[in-house]
């Protein structure tokens, strides 16, 4: 773990005891095991050693509540169609570089189904919350955030002797974490795999396709 990071655990455990929530510290110098820190792991159920979910992308840096380096009171459905209320904030060190994040998990499921049925009794109609992706400008700051960590992602590994599986393997991992929705993620990803960007756009469509079977 980043030293910088030990900082905030007992700030994790200060959120978590206040308000009964999951609280969650990522290293990004590990994209593939960013997860290093869980304070009451019962809203996820993620584990250290994990790596980020491609909520991290779609709902924190290509979403418009994304201010200051945090994003706050995004929604997103976890495991047995849990509705969970997340909020996440990007972690930098002295020099201003992002090393990390801390994230606030709160599980909604029973709260939601009180609300649902008292709208119901009152006669108030349900509304559906949007957290769609509408923001078509990168941030310079997340540009090299995402290039850092298709970076450490690919790391020091001999790219030209590693099989095609091994590099579909590295493709497929960015794949699932929405990487790719990033501006310029592909040819930096062409670039530092010394690949074309159609032979990454041919490992794109076979992953799409074993996906879809």
């Amino acid at each position: 773990m980043h030293p910088t990071l030990n900082n905030f655990i007992p700030a994790a455990k200060l959120i978590s005891q206040t308000f009964d929530c999951e609280v969650i510290l990522h290293d990004f110098s590990t994209p593939q095991s960013s997860v290093v820190y869980i304070e009451n792991n019962t809203v996820t159920n993620r584990a250290v050693g994990e790596s980020f979910t491609e909520y991290f992308v779609k709902e924190v840096l290509l979403s418009r509540k994304f201010h200051d380096d945090c994003c706050a009171n995004y929604i997103m459905e976890g495991k047995d169609e849990k509705k969970i209320k997340s909020s996440t904030s990007l972690i930098r060190d002295n020099n201003g570089k992002a090393i990390g994040a801390l994230c606030v998990n709160i599980d909604l499921t029973r709260l939601s189904n009180v609300i649902a049925d008292l709208s119901r009794i009152l006669g108030i109609p349900e509304t559906t919350a949007h957290t769609g992706t509408e923001q078509n400008e990168v941030i310079p700051s997340i540009q090299e955030l995402v290039n850092d960590i298709i970076d450490k992602t690919i790391g020091d590994r001999d790219v030209e002797n590693m099989s095609r599986d091994q590099k579909i393997d590295i493709i497929r991992f960015m794949y699932d974490k929405e990487i790719f929705m990033i501006k310029g993620t592909l040819e930096k990803v062409a670039e530092r795999m010394n690949l074309s960007k159609v032979t990454i756009y041919s490992y794109l469509d076979e992953i799409r396709k074993n996906d879809n079977h």
